[in-house]
């Protein structure tokens, strides 16, 4: 294979054929310290690519050779005016382009189901959040896609807001109307800013929903290692606007990312846009085909619900990810949750995430035929086997949606109160001081310097009974909730 046209792998690999002797960064020294005492856990050919911004590996902050040309090519792969590579995942790449939209005091329009890096920005940039509540499917128990006349709600009741943030596709493959979303915000003197980490793949096929960029978004936050074959940590970021300020942008990607850049996370993002733009079309040909093939399958089955083209025009949903599989076991008496583990245990198939009603499984190009056949096979099995194993109790999940909780301190004025624990049960109706988010999808149900509910309550103790994982809580398994004193 000529590498000439994936100009980061061909540095990397030039530099290791030299031979030299390390006496810089990183300490295993080209994977020599592994190979001293004869540890084969690592691939020692990868680490002996394992550099340092020595002359001839170019420098992440300030690029000049392969990776200024393999941001160019990104930029021209993605329909974007920039791209800049990330290694600290989107989570750094959101906090960039926030950041760079407003100041300390602005407001800032964001999905009350948004995933906590954004959160994370308003506290960091000490904004002003305000929250659109996305439609609720009580169909699936989720929360859905954002409103275009929600947007508009929200923008003539703050017209003085410099951003909205819209999340599309959602982690169960829902997608927004970007297009009416871009233009009120246009109209309105506002960027249009998207957390599209889960749809890195929209620009190389006809038949996937329409790219952030192509609906005209302004900037553009991507996880190419979820959808992509780049590696965990890699993601990129698209601006397609005249309206933002690089120069600003760029030192906010210098702020939050690291001073020591992986360069195998900088080439496996110039790999995975290589292999999409060579093979891209061709590959998701089969896996968008036999997405569509196990959606029937599942579908056939009265006691599952597979997320289809059918629910476009409800709930919110615009349009779906074909490749990304929502299914929701609800009448089949079993959790999400308990789906989840027995498919692992019973059937050696992990999915991406579950919630009380639904798991969520990835399909992309490193997919295989037999997979996606293994994987509606074993979730009919599941279902049909399912009468053994009863159903906990009803989803939380639309109720703690429903409301936005009353703010009573902004997020960041929150951060720095001074703090108390007390017991869950006993939390209603205080000042909450962290956030709490079930984990995997990422979403905080609940911000400091809220009120807590007491469905907010009820919700965060079914997903512990659940086995859901929370995050943000200083107590994870929720005996006791920090509130402000």
């Amino acid at each position: 294979m000529d590498y000439k046209e994936i100009p980061i792998l061909k540095g990397l690999m030039d530099y290791s054929k030299e031979n030299n002797a390390y006496f810089h960064m990183p300490g295993h020294k080209g994977g020599n310290a592994f190979r001293k005492i004869g540890f084969e856990a690592f691939d020692v050919d990868l680490l002996s690519m394992d550099v340092t911004e020595v002359a001839g590996i170019d420098n992440l902050h300030c690029p000049e050779a392969a990776i200024k040309e393999a941001q160019e090519l990104a930029a021209q792969a993605f329909g974007a005016q920039h791209t800049f590579f990330l290694v600290n995942g989107t989570t750094c790449g959101i906090y960039s382009m926030i950041l760079a939209a407003a100041n300390p005091g602005d407001k800032i329009i964001i999905p009350r189901n948004c995933h906590k890096s954004v959160t994370g920005a308003v506290i960091l940039g000490r904004l002003q959040p305000i929250y659109i509540n996305p439609e609720l499917d009580s169909k699936f128990n989720f929360a859905s896609g954002i409103s275009p006349a929600a947007v508009q709600k929200a923008i003539q009741e703050h017209r003085d807001a410099k951003a909205v943030v819209i999340t599309s596709p959602t982690y169960y493959g829902v997608c927004s109307d970007l297009e009416q979303i871009a233009r009120i915000a246009h109209e309105n003197n506002m960027l249009l800013l998207v957390d599209e980490a889960h749809g890195a793949h929209f620009a190389f096929h006809g038949e996937l929903p329409k790219t952030a960029l192509q609906c005209g978004a302004d900037v553009v936050a991507q996880s190419t290692h979820k959808t992509l074959p780049s590696m965990t940590q890699s993601s990129m970021l698209h601006v397609r606007s005249n309206k933002v300020d690089i120069d600003r942008l760029k030192l906010f990607l210098q702020l939050t990312q690291s001073t020591s850049p992986s360069h195998i996370l900088l080439a496996s993002l110039d790999s995975a846009r290589y292999i999409m733009q060579q093979k891209g079309e061709e590959l998701l040909n089969d896996v968008i085909y036999w997405c569509n093939w196990l959606r029937n399958e599942v579908n056939s089955n009265e006691n599952l619900r597979c997320l289809s083209k059918a629910d476009i025009g409800r709930a919110g949903i615009f349009d779906i990810d074909s490749t990304r599989i929502t299914v929701n076991f609800a009448k089949s008496g079993l959790s999400g949750t308990k789906a989840d583990e027995l498919l692992r245990s019973k059937f050696k198939l992990q999915v991406e995430m579950a919630d009380l009603s639904n798991i969520v499984a990835i399909c992309t190009v490193g997919d295989s035929i037999d997979s996606i056949k293994k994987l509606a096979n074993d979730i009919k099995t599941l279902a049909q086997d399912s009468t053994a194993y009863n159903n906990d109790g009803e989803s939380q999940e639309i109720k703690a949606f429903k409301n936005i909780p009353e703010m009573k301190l902004l997020p960041w004025e929150a951060v720095y109160q001074a703090k108390e624990e007390v017991p869950i049960e006993n939390s209603q109706g205080r000042i909450c001081g962290e956030m709490i988010i079930p984990y995997p999808p990422g979403i905080p149900i609940i911000m400091p310097g809220e009120i807590i509910s007491r469905d907010i309550i009820d919700y965060s103790l079914e997903c512990r009974s659940k086995g859901i994982k929370i995050n943000g809580a200083k107590d994870a398994s929720l005996k006791y909730i920090t509130t402000i004193k």
